[in-house]
């Protein structure tokens, strides 16, 4: 069951259970936030890319999911979208082969946003990425 932490005002964060219908209703609940905030620009690469990184966290890791928002507000000129998971380890980056059906997330998330990276949390870690608004 998805729990709502907060929406209102600059930031959005939701925790979802480690179960496959959290990648669809993470990029159903993402949509709308941005669509709240009047960032309907960045909903579709935004959705692809928590999507990837929720994935991923439901791949390598066990318990709950988290994602957050930060709307950008000036002098800040970027969205900052958070995947955090309960498992410690950062993510690594792989070279896929053509063939390969998996390995391409974090590549995308690399070649989407304008900057990304890992950083440990007090139970697990977070991954971050941040876009630009726009112009």
């Amino acid at each position: 069951m998805i729990c709502v932490i907060h929406t209102e005002g600059d930031i959005a964060e939701w925790t979802f259970p480690a179960d496959p219908g959290a990648v669809r209703t993470a990029r159903t609940v993402v949509r709308g936030q941005l669509h709240a905030w009047g960032l309907d620009s960045l909903g579709d690469v935004t959705a692809l890319l928590v999507s990837e990184l929720v994935t991923n966290s439901l791949r390598h890791a066990t318990g709950p999911i988290g994602v957050r928002l930060v709307r950008p507000t000036e002098p800040m000129d970027v969205l900052l979208v958070e995947v955090s998971d309960p498992l410690p380890d950062p993510p690594q980056e792989r070279d896929a082969e053509p063939e390969d059906e998996s390995g391409r997330g974090l590549q995308l998330v690399a070649n989407s946003s304008r900057r990304w990276g890992t950083r440990p949390g007090g139970k697990g870690k977070t991954v971050w990425f941040e876009l630009a608004l726009p112009t």
